[in-house]
């Protein structure tokens, strides 16, 4: 399994415009092959900031899911809004135990 985390910015004035765009990528992405999670929230502390959280069956999954008609559009949509200081870890998951 493969984790993502993350996080990015956006301008605060602009997160309610973004939040239809970013309702429409997560709604597209959980309908795609090897998609087990995918949610971005809003950190309470800081709004402009955005977490990111994904879980994708492995990695050729995920690979293909940058090539959808979704997220090129979201890549637009977001460049637009403002988006800033997006970083992006992925999560080689071996093994996971709940606490």
């Amino acid at each position: 399994m493969i984790v993502v985390t993350g996080s990015f910015r956006l301008p605060a004035e602009n997160l309610d415009a973004a939040i239809p765009a970013m309702k429409r990528v997560i709604a597209a992405s959980l309908e795609e092959r090897g998609c087990l999670a995918y949610a971005y929230s809003v950190d309470i502390v800081d709004p402009g900031l955005i977490r990111v959280t994904e879980a994708w069956a492995n990695g050729e999954t995920l690979a293909q899911h940058f090539n959808t008609p979704h997220m090129q559009t979201w890549q637009q949509e977001r460049e637009a809004l403002g988006m800033t200081d997006r970083t992006i870890t992925m999560h080689a998951v071996k093994h996971s135990t709940d606490l």
